[in-house]
């Protein structure tokens, strides 16, 4: 059972599209791992650490378990995100989610704070709170705090400024087993 879980991002340009997911993992601090992809509960047991933290508890060629969020792009001038959003309930052992989301264009620079709202939502509508979206955004903006539910969220943002390359991002909930 996952202990710990980092939130870590990043992004890579290359003509070759593998290589330049390469580079995002390499940015993100995540290359060296064997990462095995897997779906959005948030264990109770799991606290967040720092990616500083939680990149210095990994060694080279661990099978890793993550939820990852990737875009990638080869059309110039194409905004691209990856974004990872988690929640997870303040008074309770019960658990949380973790939710990922990748957009193409304007919308793009949005999808942090919607990731983050999305896993508050899965949350909310299974504990039986009460969820407004809108709301919930304009109060994040505000920094407010949820009384019951601990959320925050990662996002990277690139545009393709090159011709003929890939550009790669990636956003990565890295869970820690120990």
């Amino acid at each position: 059972m996952p202990t710990k879980l980092f939130l870590t991002k990043g992004m890579g340009f290359h003509k070759d599209k593998l290589f330049s997911f390469e580079l995002a993992l390499r940015d993100a601090g995540i290359e060296k791992c064997n990462l095995i992809y897997v779906s959005s509960i948030l264990p109770s047991s799991c606290d967040l650490i720092s990616k500083k933290e939680g990149l210095e508890l990994l060694s080279p060629g661990q099978m890793t378990f993550c939820v990852m969020s990737k875009n990638e792009s080869n059309k110039k001038n194409e905004l691209i995100s990856a974004a990872i959003g988690i929640s997870k309930p303040l008074k309770s052992d019960n658990f949380g989610y973790i939710y990922e989301r990748s957009v193409r264009g304007n919308k793009a620079k949005l999808s942090g704070g919607i990731s983050e709202s999305m896993a508050v939502e899965m949350l909310a509508t299974r504990i039986n709170l009460p969820f407004n979206r809108a709301e919930f955004l304009k109060t994040k903006n505000n920094d407010k705090k949820n009384e019951n539910i601990f959320s925050t969220h990662i996002f990277q943002l690139a545009k393709n400024n090159k011709d003929l390359s890939w550009v790669t991002v990636v956003a990565a909930a890295v869970f820690i087993i120990s």
